[in-house]
């Protein structure tokens, strides 16, 4: 049964009068198939089967005959229960990129779909069939609204206008003679565009640097996960129009077209194509990258995690937010584009000569890609009493509501000022009674901001009540009927405590990788290259966990553990999986939330040997140039947006900041000067 489709409509840049042509051609596929039930079944397990029940996945189900224990059940495709076997029909949607195909085959178990095509060297499953364009992008005229925006000699070129059409407001661009509209915030946090950064051909945003192709909406650069709508721009006697879907205005975001499975009754529930272990940003965005590519065979993604993908930043940032408030995707995202989650799955070992991944209750998944996105995990406290009740490291939402509960008008003792600390210092500085907080150094991120920031930084906590004990460390937890009482310091200081939170670091969840022949370094990094892959040939290795080669300081072997960082290492892998040859070449860029305010910071300073300051510590308005040598290796900056984002554009281009050209004051390097 075919079904009507909508198609795909991308209009080029508004430059003559008139609505632009619709230049790309929507392809399609759907196909029904029914499963009779499965004919092998995967190993018993003796962990309960976890994840949605029937009522919660739609179609398409695959069913099968009991097994002797029961089974894995994930959130996505393969449906989330298992029972008699019978006929399921199973229907399949496809989305097609534009571009040519030649045949070739790329099947775990040799049941591909009826049709392989290769595309720039990638093996895909597809059905073609071509619909003719439609004359009108907007199928409902009345979600339809057009509006004369500006003259077309308000704009100079490099200039972004906020511009209202009544229902909503869109971003106005003009750059090279040509007029571009797209959605006015940020996918990721809701930031104004207008207040980032324009440059060749994509805008920055302001407050966490995701990037957006100005002719598309696609997202390039990261955090986030959505593109921004695209609009249409004509111009009609001297003036701007934007013809725009009202929806589109109101949500100010688009997620882009995704494959769906095409071959789930050819598999085996123990084997899948691509298994990614680990559901976080890296996890995800390769998942769905490789939907966005066309990719149509089955993903398995699996997690210790009880939740599906959430934002884990918010965790430390917004302690008192339920799993559902912060997840990336809802459950009917994963559905929709069979993507399957193993919740509350740990991976024992990775047998990479039978291409299998080894769960801690025995079960076993045979894979063809692999992705590894583990992540890391947190140091534990080493001293006397470390087993006491109310001790915690902020690893889940549950972690981190418990902490919020327990801390309301009580006392608690934060050991360690690393990010985590920090953020959950401020957080609770007006809900606890007192926040007291241990740390080994001096002067609070002292080795990534410097000693003047951090002095800073540490200076505005001091005026919100936190309390601190600096080069100092904890000897002892005392308890009370099993719960946390006080906490002893080496310096001899006894400490009140109903709760305390650890925060000294963490180390790459990598020890089940120990035996399985893949690369790790001395301090427990997988090893990748710049395409992500490691030592493995259809291993791939993503996130906090890996050290890779970073352009920005010479292809130096480093670790990124940011946010932004983990989503680009997702996508290069993917893209890699599909035989792209994409190399990573993107700017680190994170940002810390305390009190209000923010440090924002681009680049990557580690061993730098000097920091220029521009603007006012004490007013917390100001911008610090880290330096290694002569060159301008990050920067950070507090209420001077969007400095960072026009750094991170500059060394995003290739071009080098020299230590001289930031401390002067002058700032014209960041419009074209510079090496």
């Amino acid at each position: 049964m075919r079904l009507p489709l909508s198609p795909l409509w991308i209009q080029p840049a508004a430059k003559l009068s008139g609505y632009p042509r619709d230049t790309r051609v929507d392809r399609q596929t759907q196909d029904t198939r029914t499963a009779t039930g499965c004919e092998r079944r995967p190993e018993p397990r003796k962990a309960r089967a976890r994840g949605l029940s029937c009522e919660d996945v739609p179609a398409p189900l695959l069913t099968c005959p009991p097994s002797p224990s029961p089974l894995p059940v994930p959130v996505g495709a393969m449906g989330g229960c298992f029972s008699k076997p019978k006929p399921v029909e199973v229907k399949i949607e496809v989305v097609i990129p534009e571009k040519e195909r030649s045949k070739e085959e790329m099947s775990p178990n040799g049941k591909a779909s009826p049709l392989i095509y290769k595309v720039n060297g990638t093996a895909r499953h597809y059905h073609l069939e071509e619909h003719p364009i439609a004359s009108n992008p907007y199928h409902n005229p009345k979600d339809v609204v057009e509006a004369s925006v500006c003259h077309v000699k308000d704009l100079e070129n490099g200039q972004m206008r906020e511009v209202d059409l009544g229902c909503g407001k869109a971003l106005l661009i003009k750059e090279s003679g040509e007029f571009h509209a797209v959605g006015h915030k940020c996918p990721h946090y809701g930031a104004p565009l207008v207040k980032g950064v324009l440059s060749k051909g994509r805008v920055r945003c302001p407050w966490h640097g995701a990037c957006f192709n100005i002719s598309t909406g696609d997202i390039e650069d990261f955090p986030g996960l959505d593109s921004l709508p695209r609009f249409q721009v004509k111009i009609e006697k001297e003036k701007v129009y934007i013809r725009a879907s009202k929806q589109a205005l109101q949500t100010q975001r688009r997620t882009k077209m995704m494959a769906k499975c095409i071959s789930l009754s050819n598999y085996n529930l123990s084997s899948t194509n691509v298994l990614i272990i680990g559901a976080g940003a890296a996890g995800l965005v390769c998942a769905e990258t490789l939907r966005q590519e066309g990719f149509s065979d089955r993903i398995v993604m699996c997690t210790m995690d009880r939740h599906l993908p959430y934002d884990r930043p918010k965790l430390s940032k917004s302690m008192d937010s339920h799993p559902e408030q912060i997840a990336l995707r809802p459950k009917e995202f994963f559905c929709t584009y069979d993507i399957e989650v193993l919740t509350e799955m740990q991976v024992a070992a990775v047998d990479i000569k039978n291409k299998t991944a080894v769960f801690k209750d025995g079960f076993k998944m045979e894979y063809n890609k692999l992705l590894i996105a583990t992540g890391n995990t947190p140091k534990a406290l080493s001293c006397k009493g470390k087993e006491v009740e109310n001790v915690f490291n902020i690893r889940t939402p549950e972690d981190a509501n418990r902490v919020v509960k327990l801390a309301t008008s009580k006392n608690v003792v934060i050991v360690g000022a690393s990010f985590l600390g920090m953020e959950v210092a401020a957080y609770l500085a007006e809900r606890a009674h007192s926040v007291s907080l241990v740390e080994l150094e001096e002067v609070p991120f002292k080795k990534f901001f410097g000693e003047r920031v951090g002095r800073a930084v540490m200076k505005m906590f001091e005026s919100n009540r936190v309390k601190f004990y600096m080069q100092t460390e904890v000897s002892e937890l005392r308890e009370q009927e099993g719960k946390l009482k006080e906490v002893v310091l080496k310096s001899g200081k006894v400490l009140r405590a109903d709760v305390c939170v650890v925060g000294i670091g963490a180390v790459p969840a990598t020890g089940f990788l120990k035996q399985s022949g893949i690369n790790i370094d001395s301090k427990g990094f997988i090893v990748v290259n710049k395409m992500m892959q490691t030592n493995i040939p259809g291993v791939f290795a993503a996130g906090d966990a890996v050290t890779f080669p970073l352009a920005l300081r010479n292809n130096k072997k480093v670790n990124v553990p940011h946010w932004q960082m983990a989503h680009m290492h997702g996508r290069i892998a993917a893209l890699n999986m599909l035989a792209h040859g994409m190399e990573i070449s993107t700017v680190p860029y994170l940002w810390t939330a305390m009190f209000g305010k923010s440090i924002r910071y681009a680049g990557h300073g580690e061993g730098f040997d000097d920091v220029v300051i521009q603007g006012d510590l004490d007013e917390l308005k100001f911008v610090a140039f880290y330096t290694k040598s002569d060159e301008v290796v990050a920067v950070a900056s507090m209420n001077y947006d969007p400095i960072v984002s026009k750094v991170a554009e500059v060394l995003a281009a290739g071009r080098t900041i020299r230590k001289r050209d930031v401390e002067t004051g002058d700032m014209s390097w960041l419009t074209g000067k510079g090496s």
